[in-house]
């Protein structure tokens, strides 16, 4: 069974011909999702080639798996079964797209794409080649957000995608996020362990797990409302987090010491009902405007 998401990538591929390389396709799937879709299929995150999808290479590692596709490092490319499968109720806009991006490839794609949305080029190494002119550089460098410095911030990654995630991250300048689960396993894509720390490696976020300061699996079960989360916190700050000073120290020496933006994660998008707004209060109540937290 397929996600319309992934029918998509199939669909799309098929109205550029069958066989697109990787860059392209990528700038090209993201030009459909930002410009021709109401609810873009894919999000996109700042990368060395402008926008990027960690999910749509997720999906094209399935679809190769499926025999839906080629097993191509380089390009992304339709197996016969692929193109039987790539039906798609958006045929007739597909394939205006693929009239309206005909010939548009390689440098001068790339270039369309920065210009166009200009905070995906954010993180780019290749903007000065490709966007000779100071208006398009002083267009990236305007999209790019203000550094925040050293500080603490919070995030659930509970109803977000990796990319809306790491977006959040790169917008609040978060230099280092800081994994306060017990078991960082998930099996939302995007947010176990392995996957999650090379992806903040890709845009430039340093990784580090703290499992000491989580809460085993067990002890979260029938949280049913807040008292109940407010129940399960009074237990863990009574005789869980007291026993975690070295771990609370590091953390403080990331952002007092290296100048770090941290960023506490777990699953939860309200640090209420989250264990990290405890951490984040222990490490307030140890002083200092830097560990007043944000919750993003």
């Amino acid at each position: 069974m397929l996600f319309a998401r992934q029918r998509l990538l199939l669909s799309l591929l098929d109205a550029l011909g069958g066989t697109v390389a990787n860059t392209d396709f990528q700038k090209l799937l993201f030009l459909y999702a930002q410009e021709w879709e109401t609810e873009p299929s894919y999000e996109f995150v700042p990368y060395q080639f402008g926008g990027f999808s960690f999910t749509s290479y997720a999906d094209k590692r399935r679809l190769i798996e499926q025999d839906l596709l080629v097993a191509d490092e380089q390009h992304w490319t339709l197996t016969a079964a692929g193109r039987a499968a790539a039906q798609s109720p958006a045929a007739s806009r597909l394939s205006r797209f693929a009239q309206a991006v005909a010939g548009k490839r390689g440098d001068t794609l790339i270039a369309e794409v920065y210009r166009r949305h200009p905070w995906y080029a954010t993180r780019s190494k290749i903007a000065e080649r490709v966007l000779p002119h100071a208006a398009d550089r002083a267009a990236i460098a305007a999209a790019r957000p203000a550094p925040q410095g050293p500080g603490l911030v919070t995030i659930g990654y509970e109803g977000r995608s990796l990319e809306n995630y790491l977006n959040a991250l790169l917008r609040d300048s978060v230099t280092l996020l800081c994994d306060v689960r017990r078991n960082p396993l998930s099996r939302k894509y995007g947010f176990s362990k392995s996957t999650l720390s090379k992806a903040c490696e890709g845009v430039g976020i340093r990784y580090e797990h703290l499992p000491e300061l989580g809460i085993a699996s067990e002890e979260r079960r029938e949280l049913n409302d807040q008292a109940d989360y407010d129940a399960l916190f009074a237990v863990y700050e009574r005789d869980s987090l007291p026993q975690q000073t070295a771990a609370l120290a590091k953390i403080r020496g990331w952002i007092e010491r290296d100048g770090q933006r941290v960023a506490l994660t777990c699953f939860e998008a309200q640090p209420c009902q989250c264990h990290r707004h405890c951490v984040a209060e222990a490490l307030e109540r140890l002083g200092g405007s830097r560990l007043v937290p944000h919750h993003l």
